[in-house]
């Protein structure tokens, strides 16, 4: 019996070993209720600690939220041998409330589902990275729900949905790299469909380009969704086009709301069940589609 029940706990044990969240809580900072005052804070930790900052972003409808998105010089040299779609991890996300507390994008957990079979070529440098990340921010347990590790590879939110590699993740084929950020960048530039720039990383050489997108429509914005499934998880956003050659590309919102928010139960995402496609067709507009909302 006794055998049994160490084999059991054992199992237990290595279940949860085995297990992901997709965020850390950090360490609070003094912001005196102001959420200006906390970004500044954490976005000075960040550059202390070797961080360029790219972008912030306090999406409108969640007054109380906001977003630092950095680089890591290190994890950009990775994403650049391994090129394609590895771009889209280019930004690293800080999540920061008005009450001072802080969170952050395990990098483990978001690079096993990005990067999927090529992990292993990255993991030195994100375990590195996410080192880094505690010792600047703090590291107070992880949060936001489990994943098991096996499963982030060939993430899905459940069998039959979209996953990494959709066809739903295409928005718009250009002419060429060039074209599709020149595009994006003046779509940017001028709000179109209500969105705002938050941060870009480009890499000319190899064809490949992110933009972070914060999606500002007061009704079909960010807002709404992530007041439904759990404003927590705000070191989610922002949402994403990346480009790889001529083909301007985001991931499905059935993908990647599911990656961020995978405690979310089924009641909740039929609440949100519209945010795909408007997510799409948003993006789509920015990247140079016809499509108009």
């Amino acid at each position: 019996m006794h055998k049994i029940l160490a084999a059991l706990l054992f199992l237990m044990v290595s279940n949860f070993a085995w297990a992901l969240s997709p965020y850390f809580y950090g360490d609070k900072v003094a912001s005196g209720g102001n959420l200006t005052t906390a970004m500044s804070l954490v976005e000075d930790k960040l550059t202390k600690a070797g961080f360029t900052v790219v972008g912030k972003y306090a999406p409108p409808g969640l007054p109380e939220h906001g977003v630092v998105v950095v680089t890591d010089k290190a994890m950009l040299g990775t994403i650049h041998r391994l090129g394609g779609a590895a771009i889209v991890g280019a930004g690293v996300r800080v999540g920061v409330k008005s009450d001072g507390v802080v969170s952050y994008m395990n990098p483990e957990y978001w690079y096993r589902a990005y990067l999927r079979k090529s992990y292993k070529v990255a993991e030195r440098t994100v375990k590195a990275m996410q080192a880094r990340l505690g010792r600047s921010l703090g590291s107070r347990g992880q949060f936001g729900g489990d994943v098991a590790t096996s499963d982030l590879d060939e993430y899905q939110y459940m069998f039959g949905m979209e996953s990494f590699e959709s066809d739903k993740n295409l928005l718009m084929e250009h002419l060429s790299f060039e074209d599709a950020v020149s595009t994006i960048r003046a779509n940017l530039a001028k709000n179109l469909s209500q969105t705002r720039k938050v941060y870009e990383v480009v890499m000319p050489d190899k064809k490949i380009a992110v933009f972070g997108v914060g999606l500002a429509d007061p009704k079909e914005g960010e807002g709404w969704w992530v007041k439904t499934v759990g404003a927590d998880n705000i070191a989610a956003l922002p949402y994403e086009i990346y480009v790889v050659g001529n083909r301007a590309n985001h991931l499905f919102a059935r993908f990647r709301i599911a990656l961020g928010w995978p405690a979310v139960g089924m009641g909740q995402f039929m609440r949100i069940v519209e945010a795909p496609y408007i997510i799409q067709d948003t993006l789509a507009h920015v990247a140079g589609s016809a499509v108009s909302r």
